[in-house]
């Protein structure tokens, strides 16, 4: 049995079924996790959707930031912005199923040694407490008043974790961690208007998350998207698999071999070429 993971996909369904042939996914013998951002910029979103869902339990796939959208905007939080490309799959006439589907989808995971979240981890937090906090907003989104939660969803603050929050802003600064995290001091807290640039682009005072020092995760692996201007990065305790498929570059898979550190990677280009900058 082997286990892969793969970056943001982004409705790319064409790639992602060019990747999985590749890698001779087979659903009776391997397992998928995916990253996040299943959906959205892509042409095909329904598509993926469709064919992820229909793998079951052999296929994981966490939250991203873009998933979340497509549940906003199902549930009025949200209107479409000029670049989505969701609408196939709230006019489809399985939209009911796909979107429960979705929101049953995990906020981080941990599998074969690697905590694997969407885009970052805030310094105060053990990969245990990641997890922790990822479940108290995975009950929320499969709570029956998860419609309510998407309208207190959004927003910048408060932009640092406190274990003392509560309520509304205390799942909001999960939601962000986890979901849009690319900077922050220190101290831990997010920056979030800087959409491009790589590790060495970070705003005054701040610095990439997983550059922070003596963060709670450092004796970790951590495996994350999000980040396409990153693009793939394979540390010791970093894996970035992002690497701009919908912006015309690679999708790609991570084989975990035995142990953590034990890593193939295997990619497959994409037929999008759209222009970069629709990160957020």
């Amino acid at each position: 049995m082997s286990l892969y993971m793969i970056g943001d996909v982004q409705g790319c369904d064409a790639a992602l079924g060019r990747l999985l042939e590749k890698i001779a996914f087979s659903p009776s013998r391997d397992r998928l996790v995916l990253l996040g951002d299943l959906v959205n910029r892509g042409p095909a979103s329904l598509g993926v959707l469709r064919r992820l869902m229909a793998l079951g339990d052999t296929a994981q796939c966490l939250l991203g930031n873009h998933d979340l959208h497509l549940l906003a905007v199902s549930q009025g939080v949200r209107k479409l912005h000029r670049g989505d490309t969701v609408a196939d799959i709230l006019q489809a006439p399985d939209s009911a199923a796909l979107l429960d589907w979705l929101r049953w989808r995990p906020m981080a995971l941990r599998e074969e040694g690697v905590l694997m979240v969407h885009a970052g981890v805030l310094p105060q937090w053990s990969a245990d407490q990641t997890l922790a906090l990822a479940s108290e907003v995975e009950s929320v989104l499969r709570g029956a008043d998860w419609g309510a939660f998407m309208h207190q969803m959004y927003g910048n603050q408060p932009d640092q974790w406190d274990d003392g929050l509560r309520g509304a802003e205390r799942l909001r600064v999960i939601v962000n961690a986890l979901t849009r995290l690319r900077y922050c001091t220190p101290e831990g807290r997010m920056e979030f208007e800087t959409k491009s640039g790589g590790a060495q682009d970070a705003p005054p005072g701040y610095l990439p998350w997983f550059e922070v020092p003596e963060r709670g995760t450092a004796g970790d692996v951590v495996a994350f998207g999000h980040w396409s201007t990153l693009g793939w990065l394979n540390r010791p305790d970093i894996l970035s698999l992002d690497t701009g498929c919908v912006w015309g570059g690679a999708l790609s898979a991570v084989k975990l071999g035995r142990g953590a550190k034990k890593r193939e990677l295997i990619q497959v280009r994409c037929e999008q070429a759209q222009a970069p900058g629709g990160q957020a």
